[in-house]
């Protein structure tokens, strides 16, 4: 086992970078600005260091300094500690490079929005890994397990723990598939689409009722719901025709593009929170966090 370390014996750590810089430039001067600090600033570091040695570091020669001896003895061990812990640092981001980047989200986002993407993403940042977790019930960003997360929030995260990026609004819209849009009829009515079987999330039921009132009528469904687990589901059946689905984000857009699917109605209801992106906040300057969300914020602004 390594034995203690005895800081006390050291002069102050921040002190030895104006050292090095000084000795490096033979200048104080110099040190001041490759340092963004003052001449002042540099000096009174070189006299802290001095006065806890009690030693001179250096000595003036005209407008000039020069390393005394002692000066000279010092610089090497303070060169070779501030080597070694770049080295040591630079160590710490190669091996956190090698890490993949864990991405949470739900089955549905991922499938219809998320997986489509990371491709992409991995095209223009070859130097990361990724790993994408999936989760059918868990609305809540796992920040044990997970870097970052592709989530819906109610409202604003705490923004004492995270930092929250959103990407696009929890908007819901009726879809089908155009088979069964001939069968409600060439000018449908909310009375007609409630006459239809309608798919429903166990966990967002309420999202139906919500819609319906939203359009101004009164939900009153006349067929059982078509219950399932996941929006992946939902939107299956709907594309399979047997009924309709309920969409509450961007994941139909290539299906609606194509005529695969299609909306019986215009109207939207936009419920509270947000689609967006968190990670802790701690974490946000993370290069590779940081890069993964950069990237994807500005996807969804330039999605060509």
């Amino acid at each position: 086992m390594s034995s203690k370390l005895e800081f006390r014996k050291l002069p102050p750590l921040k002190a030895l970078k104006g050292f090095e810089a000084a000795t490096r430039h033979q200048s104080i001067r110099d040190a001041a600005t490759e340092l963004c600090l003052t001449h002042p600033a540099i000096s009174h570091q070189v006299q802290l260091i001095e006065g806890a040695l009690g030693v001179q570091l250096f000595a003036q020669e005209g407008r000039h300094i020069v390393s005394t001896e002692e000066g000279r003895v010092l610089y090497p061990y303070v060169r070779s500690a501030f080597e070694s812990l770049l080295e040591g640092v630079e160590a710490v981001h190669r091996h956190a490079l090698d890490k993949p980047l864990r991405v949470q989200t739900y089955v549905t986002a991922s499938i219809r929005w998320l997986a489509r993407r990371v491709p992409q993403f991995l095209h223009a940042h070859p130097e990361i890994k990724l790993t994408l977790s999936t989760c059918a019930v868990e609305w809540d960003f796992d920040d044990i397990h997970a870097d970052v997360g592709l989530v819906y929030c109610e409202g604003v995260p705490d923004p004492a723990k995270f930092h929250w990026v959103p990407l696009f609004e929890y908007a819901l819209f009726p879809v089908c598939s155009p088979g069964l849009l001939q069968k409600i009829g060439p000018d449908p009515s909310l009375a007609g689409l409630m006459q239809q079987p309608l798919v429903a999330i166990y966990t967002e039921v309420q999202n139906w009722d919500a819609w319906f009132t939203s359009a101004g009528t009164v939900f009153e469904p006349k067929v059982p719901y078509l219950m399932v687990d996941t929006l992946a589901v939902a939107l299956e059946m709907a594309l399979n025709g047997e009924g309709v689905a309920l969409v509450n984000g961007p994941f139909v857009d290539q299906d609606l593009a194509t005529g695969r699917l299609v909306r019986p109605f215009d109207h939207v209801a936009t419920c509270p929170g947000s689609w967006g992106l968190i990670c802790r906040k701690d974490m946000k300057d993370n290069l590779r966090i940081r890069t993964f969300i950069d990237w994807m914020t500005a996807h969804v602004a330039n999605p060509g």
